[in-house]
């Protein structure tokens, strides 16, 4: 008997034991009950709040699910604008679980991976009617944020049967592809270098004027400075010719005989000079007459 007693209380406290659980912060649980989702007796679904809870021991089951707001960011998409150009968009969602029964059956048991790839095609396919009646000018000009709430609301209408509320739709980036962006950029390029050509032509017109200005003001100061050199010159050979004439009108005789010896001094300066002239020349008339002078003394 106290065997017994002692199984059966084993028994019970396993049994209190397996009918308590605890719904952490951030989670909400549902009862599945024979493989069907419990409901009370107005026939909505029992989903239970953080805390500690009690359930039917081996009849009902308590599958947990996360109630916070979540982030699906996926891989980047090729949507074609209303000019049949692509563009290649990369966006974000915000959402969280609204009603978690739905969202237990609809996604195959809670499956999360599931509900965020049904979620991405819907948002993506509202994203893609957006994108196919706007031009890529609106898109990058204003419209984006008309674009992001008109593509939330489509997102918020088809998500519901899923058991979501979708919170916010961004749009991160907006590229376009590869091989349009090359096209793009090599264009540009070619638009720069022309421009760059064009400022190059005008640079060396410019230097080409600014040279020929400077050139034109060099040949003028020259010609400037040759002329009052000539005319410095002119005034020096006048003025010695002044002083030569006052000179030579105090004593002609003495301005003639230092001219001639000036005029030996240069003509046998050298030693090996050679003149070949008349005994008698004006060029020897001082020579002379200092060799008549010797004789007589």
């Amino acid at each position: 008997m106290r065997n017994l007693i002692i199984i059966l209380a084993i028994i019970v406290a396993m049994l209190g034991y397996s009918s308590l659980f605890t719904i952490q912060e951030g989670e909400r649980g549902i009862v599945i009950r024979f493989g069907q989702v419990a409901t009370d007796d107005d026939g909505r679904p029992v989903v239970y709040q953080p805390g500690l809870h009690f359930k039917v021991p081996f009849i009902e089951r308590i599958e947990k699910l996360d109630a916070r707001v979540k982030t699906l960011d996926g891989q980047p998409d090729r949507f074609i604008t209303s000019e049949q150009k692509d563009l290649i968009v990369d966006a974000f969602v915000k959402w969280r679980i609204s009603d978690f029964a739905q969202f237990y059956l609809s996604t195959g048991g809670g499956n999360e991976r599931q509900a965020e790839d049904l979620l991405m095609r819907r948002i993506n396919s509202g994203l893609r009617s957006e994108f196919g009646t706007r031009t890529i000018r609106d898109i990058v000009s204003g419209e984006r944020d008309e674009l992001m709430e008109q593509a939330l609301v489509q997102a918020g209408d088809g998500a519901s049967d899923l058991g979501i509320q979708v919170l916010d739709v961004r749009v991160k980036q907006i590229n376009l592809p590869t091989e349009v962006s090359q096209s793009i950029y090599q264009r540009m390029r070619a638009e720069r270098n022309a421009v760059a050509r064009e400022h190059r032509a005008e640079g060396r017109a410019q230097a080409e004027f600014i040279r020929a200005d400077v050139d034109a003001r060099v040949t003028v100061m020259v010609a400037d400075a040759e002329r009052e050199a000539r005319q410095i010159r002119g005034e020096g050979d006048a003025e010695a010719a002044r002083i030569y004439g006052e000179s030579y009108s105090q004593d002609a005789e003495f301005y003639a005989f230092i001219r001639s010896m000036e005029a030996y001094t240069a003509s046998f300066a050298d030693g090996n000079d050679i003149l070949v002239l008349s005994p008698d020349s004006e060029f020897f008339r001082y020579l002379n007459q200092m060799a008549g002078s010797g004789n007589n003394d």
